[in-house]
């Protein structure tokens, strides 16, 4: 079983660090452009805010949260957008307290998940460990975009295996969310972490598989960067089309991000 624990305490410190980027920043900063075409430091911010917001009701009133669903339903991105674009409009002190109390009280609520409870979602139900996660994963991609937009480079640090993992675990879901069958055989997906380790997913005798830096497939996974700039390697045709569209977060097939500029 996840470690609920191990797994909060990576969620609080992976929000901490992309706090970190932010809370220097005088106010003006928070409009600079992130490479999310049109999305500001602030939409960044304002789009995490908004999601542990729907998550805190995910986890707390499952009613409630089935009203969230049919509001996103009648238009999937212009619900997402219209959250960014609200919180954006903030004054920046005030969103950087809204997510700072956001964020605490969703990982209090995930803790107090009774085990083995799904809490529903915009992807299929998950429990508390997965929920965390994902939270995980979305609040480092949208650290990335703030980085980049800083010039800043964040150190990888362990906490990318919980984005790897969730990357390797949407393998179906990548290609279902395209209106393409996913393959019926398991790939290997071999990556070498932050400290040189290895982390594996799928059978080590599959005959396709995937390799390369955590970080690359993070990065791919996320969409915050095209495979043409990363440093992994398919073997296997079904294989090599999961890095043409792999996608870790729920929702609509994502735009990702064109080749880096020769």
């Amino acid at each position: 079983m996840p470690d609920l624990h191990g797994l909060l305490a990576d969620l609080t410190a992976e929000g901490d660090s992309v706090d970190a980027l932010v809370a220097p920043l005088p106010a003006a900063r928070w409009a600079d452009p992130t490479p999310a075409e049109g999305w500001t430091i602030a939409h960044q911010i304002a789009h995490l805010a908004w999601t542990d917001a729907q998550a805190l009701v995910a986890a707390t009133d499952a009613d409630a949260f089935a009203k969230l669903i049919e509001a996103a339903l009648a238009d999937p991105e212009g619900y997402v957008e219209a959250g960014a674009a609200e919180g954006a409009a903030e004054d920046p002190a005030d969103l950087l307290a809204r997510w700072r109390d956001g964020r605490r009280r969703v990982a209090d609520a995930l803790a107090a998940v009774p085990a083995g409870t799904r809490l529903p979602w915009y992807g299929p139900p998950m429990g508390a460990a997965s929920m965390a996660t994902a939270r995980l994963m979305e609040t480092w991609a949208h650290g990335e975009d703030v980085a980049d937009a800083l010039g800043e480079r964040r150190e990888p640090t362990h906490r990318l295996r919980h984005v790897a993992h969730i990357g390797a675990r949407t393998r179906d879901f990548s290609f279902r969310n395209r209106g393409l069958e996913p393959p019926a055989e398991q790939f290997r997906v071999v990556l070498k972490g932050p400290s040189g380790e290895e982390w594996t997913w799928g059978p080590a005798d599959a005959a396709q598989s995937v390799t390369g830096p955590a970080l690359d497939f993070c990065l791919l996974v996320a969409q915050r960067r095209h495979r043409d700039d990363l440093a992994l390697t398919a073997v296997g045709a079904d294989a090599d089309r999961w890095l043409d569209l792999a996608q870790a977060f729920a929702g609509p097939p994502g735009p990702g991000r064109s080749p880096a500029a020769d």
